[in-house]
């Protein structure tokens, strides 16, 4: 095979490895899907440690990928059938677990598996880093370690292409791992002496993720498991969707019977609970939106009030189709509902319509561990931009519902507080029991004579409401953490950051001679491509964050941006090859398009129009990074050891990644300034040389 189609290969086995066990390690290990960074993090460390220590014109340990790829299968089957947490066993803990018996194993520690994940994944892509290192030697020995780069990058997009159109067929894991393992062949086959090896270890993996398997269903989003209503005590015609394992939902009939209002099953205290918002309405709706559809229930309950038109917006397709097939009621079958699969702020900020009643379902809102991650998908749901949004969606006489299971007093007094915020006075709380949501904050016109009922039914004055939220940092689309309880990194965090950060340290010292006199002598640190990584990293996170704010956080448009990204890399890098430009012209580049892009307000991304929205985009994400690439493509083209300095770069992405946790304190429009000193740092150590 020739160096520039093993090179492809190689970057197409990385990226490709990388998504497969993001998407893999959160269905089994569920604390793992709340923690999405966490392979990104330990894929770029065991890429820079192959980097490290690659010696040779051939790699030394690739024979080591399939048995790190076996070893991580077979922890993460064991731990699968383990409840990790920091507290004690509750009924909404085992919400969380909801596909395990009451009597399986409980560790109280949530950080055990995150690092022990972390580091066997770092693992699986040591061989491959060295792999890549190898092959980026090859060409350096031509003189042409800048074509090589292209190469690299261009196998990386194949590679988010590729799993992008996996996604959209939904197939199952043990596809995803025979494409890989597959493909691997052809990378494997070149070593004479572990041919036998390979198959073997190749069957050995299928056959281990086959047997881990427990979904019925894969959507783009989630691992997804369906049970009957027997197992919760419900009717045997509801369907319970689990999500990686989570009680999701419960597609149950929600047509009201008489024996709903004294009535005490689970059935019907749910029934109740849904109806009693409609009792609250000054007037029946005629026309309804309901944000986070899901299986149907919200919709159902809508058609039963008399709704006359019901747009339903659902971002899981899978889930909505489980809801048109299974839902006792059929709701999505009747001529009144048009179903929209997008995100929920993009529908927000493209609908023009007015509606009578605004519903957010309960998006994720069961979730009580979405705090281990630093933007989910319904991050950008619950905050003050995306409730403003949806007010400006109703008619002057309409009412908003947002549906929440509240765990904690410090989230009912955000969503309260923004609640006020848009309605004042007009705001009242339902609370409920043994229902799908424990609080329904009403606000609007239609709800300012609702019946208060003590107990049931309140309503505070929005002077109260104020006064209790004041000392609460409320979510923002700059800093949209709702279930953190201030801007700060917590302690969970900080334990993280310093064992990723001691693993690093010492993995690396322990693999390269030369990395174990940089922690002697830091002088011989390439503190230039270690800050070229840290900086993309952050550029990156900010980028695609808000792209997934302007376009919608749907699995399309994050391929679409990381692909963007890639392509964006690739061009810049060829025209480093081809042409001589200056690299004082491309520094000043990038650091004046990344203080536009801190300027550009994140309201006219969201709510410009379409032509626009694309300018503003490539302002805000194409320019710094296209520039970035022109900087990067300058410097590592004179480098002697491309595969060394390359090991740097991936490390500086570690150190990106856990600069981003600081977001939680500084907001993510803060990154870009992180961001522009990072550079500035890397252009200043350039013109001191």
């Amino acid at each position: 095979m020739s160096p520039q189609l093993s090179l492809l290969l190689t970057s197409f086995l990385v990226l490709l490895q990388e998504l497969i066990l993001i998407r893999w390690l959160g269905g089994q290990v569920r604390v793992i899907a709340y923690f999405p960074n966490l392979v990104l993090l330990s894929a770029f460390l065991g890429l820079g440690l192959g980097c490290l220590s690659a010696k040779g014109e051939h790699p030394r340990r690739l024979w080591l990928w399939p048995l790190a790829l076996l070893l991580i299968i077979g922890v993460a089957h064991w731990m699968s059938g383990v409840v990790f947490s920091n507290e004690d066993s509750s009924e909404h803990l085992w919400l969380l677990y909801g596909d395990l018996p009451r009597d399986a194993p409980v560790v109280k520690d949530v950080k055990l598996p995150i690092i022990a994940i972390f580091c066997l994944t770092a693992f699986a892509f040591w061989p491959l880093g060295e792999a890549v290192a190898v092959q980026l030697g090859r060409f350096q020995q031509q003189g042409k370690q800048l074509l090589g780069y292209c190469w690299d990058i261009g196998g990386s997009l194949l590679g988010i292409l590729f799993f992008g159109v996996l996604s959209y067929l939904e197939v199952f894991p043990v596809v995803w791992f025979a494409c890989l393992l597959g493909l691997g062949m052809l990378l494997f086959w070149p070593l004479r002496g572990h041919r036998w090896f390979y198959p073997v270890a190749a069957f050995a993996i299928l056959f281990g993720v086959n047997a881990s398997e427990r979904a019925s269903y894969y959507s783009p989003y989630y691992a997804l498991s369906t049970r009957s209503g027997d197992s919760l005590n419900m009717s045997s015609d509801s369907l319970v969707v689990l999500t990686n394992g989570s009680i999701h939902q419960i597609a149950q009939t929600m047509i009201p019977t008489p024996e709903d209002t004294a009535g005490v099953t689970a059935n019907q205290s749910n029934r109740r609970a849904y109806h009693q918002i409609y009792r609250n309405l000054d007037h029946p709706p005629k026309k309804v939106l309901i944000i986070g559809a899901g299986t149907g229930n919200d919709v159902s309950v809508a058609l039963s009030e008399g709704a006359e038109q019901i747009d339903a917006v659902e971002i899981d397709p899978r889930i909505q189709r489980l809801g048109v097939q299974y839902h006792p009621d059929h709701p999505y079958s009747s001529p009144k509902v048009r179903v929209f699969r997008t995100d929920a702020r993009s529908f927000l900020n493209e609908c023009q319509e007015e509606y009578d009643l605004v519903v957010f379902g309960t998006l994720d809102s069961m979730t009580r561990l979405s705090a281990l991650s630093n933007v989910r998908l319904d991050n950008f749901v619950y905050t003050e931009e995306s409730l403003a949004a949806a007010k400006r969606r109703l008619k002057p006489d309409g009412g908003l519902v947002l549906m929440f299971y509240v765990g904690r007093n410090e989230i009912h007094l955000k969503l309260m507080a923004m609640m006020s915020h848009l309605f004042g006075d007009e705001l009242a709380f339902l609370q409920v029991e043994r229902a799908m949501f424990n609080l329904a904050y009403m606000g609007g016109k239609a709800f300012s004579h609702a019946h208060l009922q003590p107990g049931v039914l309140v309503r505070l004055p929005a002077s109260e409401i104020h006064r209790l939220a004041a000392a609460t940092e409320l979510p923002s689309d700059d800093w949209p953490y709702l279930y953190l309880d201030s801007r700060s990194v917590s302690k969970f965090y900080l334990t993280l950051m310093l064992a990723f950060s001691v693993l690093a340290v010492i993995s690396v010292a322990a693999v390269s001679k030369s990395m174990r006199a940089s922690l002697l002598n830091p002088r011989t640190i390439d503190w230039e491509m270690l800050l070229f990584g840290a900086g993309f990293l952050l550029l990156e996170t900010r980028g695609v964050t808000q792209m997934n704010l302007a376009w919608g956080a749907t699995w399309l448009t994050s391929s679409v941006v990381f692909g963007l990204i890639l392509f964006m890399l690739l061009i810049s890098s060829i025209l480093a090859y081809r042409f001589k430009i200056s690299y004082r012209a491309c520094m000043l580049g990038i650091i004046a398009s990344l203080v536009l892009a801190y300027f550009v307000p994140t309201s006219d991304l969201v709510r410009s129009s379409i032509f626009l929205r694309l300018a503003l985009s490539l302002v805000v994400l194409g320019l710094p990074v296209f520039f970035a690439g022109l900087c990067f493509g300058h410097r590592f083209a004179l480098r002697a050891q491309p595969e060394l300095a390359f090991g740097w770069n991936l490390l500086g992405a570690v150190i990106g990644g856990l600069l981003e946790f600081f977001s939680m304190v500084l907001g993510l429009r803060a990154l870009l300034l992180v961001a522009i000193l990072t550079y500035t740092s890397a252009y200043l150590l350039r013109s001191r040389d």
